[in-house]
């Protein structure tokens, strides 16, 4: 299966994301929290600086859990009007 490449609203979106859960881990070390999370490290990292835009569900699920932040919130930060229509 060929995957289509990101739309520009898309990799924006997980630029909201990244900076969003960077702002919810704050000064807690990002090695615990991947660690929680069952992530890498590496992961963490992409996700935070929007190199991997669109992470598994399941990540999220698990960064949210680990960061003590509600899910809702994060999908709200990744949605936007343009995005619903190319998602």
């Amino acid at each position: 299966m060929v995957r289509l490449p990101l739309t520009a609203a898309q990799v924006e979106a997980g630029r909201r994301l990244g900076a969003r859960l960077r702002a919810a881990r704050a000064d807690r070390d990002p090695a615990r929290i991947a660690q929680v999370a069952g992530i890498s490290p590496e992961t963490l990292r992409k996700i935070e600086t929007g190199r991997l835009p669109t992470p598994a569900f399941g990540t999220i699920v698990s960064l949210a859990a680990a960061l003590e932040i509600p899910l809702q919130e994060l999908a709200d930060t990744w949605r936007s009007a343009g995005l619903a229509e190319s998602a």
